[in-house]
């Protein structure tokens, strides 16, 4: 089997859609996740125990199955329950609740890593709830969570590959395709490998010049 690089030039609009579909759906999905995980773990903490019972439960059950168990059970058997969701959106929807549960763990662990003394400061200042979260806990636990937030959107950035079994049109199917229609098995294989690797060390030095910044600016404040 030779290695065919004309197969992959000609079919470079196609990946490029592909890549674009993968982009923008991973990009998103982890801003959902975010936003979710951080209502969730909030409402964990403040929200009383029969709260943080019913959440702890639901991210539990997320935790403990497989993404692609969930994306069968939401697009599959959706319509079962009157859910009937096309395939980008429904991968959407679930990547988002997917990656929600574990940013909800990071954000909880970033709750639980603010010194209590900080809080009880803030309080002695009449400061309110939502003024010691926004103004106390958030700034301290930015730092902290950033770190595994990042190594979490890159494992969603692969774990998205997943929604090509809902037909996505995402990079994995749509390079997976041209392999399959050309024989070129070994160059789809190659552009996956290559383009997933570039996206996550693009992810990671982000990340990490996210984090020195982060930093930085929290020592020149101190």
């Amino acid at each position: 089997m030779m290695f065919d690089p004309q197969v992959i030039i000609d079919k470079l609009p196609e990946i490029g859609s592909g890549l674009f579909v993968t982009l923008w759906l991973w990009i998103a999905g982890v801003l959902g996740g975010v936003i979710a995980g951080f209502i969730v773990a909030t409402a964990r903490r403040f929200g009383g125990l029969a709260v943080n019972a019913v959440l702890g439960a639901v991210v539990e059950v997320l935790r403990g199955t497989p993404f692609l168990i969930q994306i069968f059970l939401l697009y599959y058997g959706g319509p079962f329950v009157g859910l009937m969701l096309d395939p980008i959106p429904c991968g959407l929807i679930g990547l988002s609740v997917y990656s929600a549960a574990y940013y909800s763990e990071v954000f909880r662990a970033g709750y639980a890593s603010v010194p209590v003394g900080h809080v009880e400061a803030a309080e002695c200042l009449g400061m309110t709830r939502l003024q010691t979260i926004s103004r106390i806990q958030i700034p301290e636990m930015a730092l902290i969570v950033l770190p595994p937030s990042v190594n979490l959107a890159i494992i969603l950035l692969k774990e998205s590959a997943v929604l090509s079994i809902i037909t996505v049109p995402e990079l994995t199917a749509t390079v997976s395709a041209i392999g399959s229609q050309q024989y070129a098995f070994l160059e789809a294989i190659f552009v996956l490998a290559v383009t997933y690797w570039i996206i996550v060390e693009l992810t990671d030095r982000l990340g990490r010049q996210a984090e020195k910044r982060l930093s930085r600016l929290r020592f020149s404040k101190a």
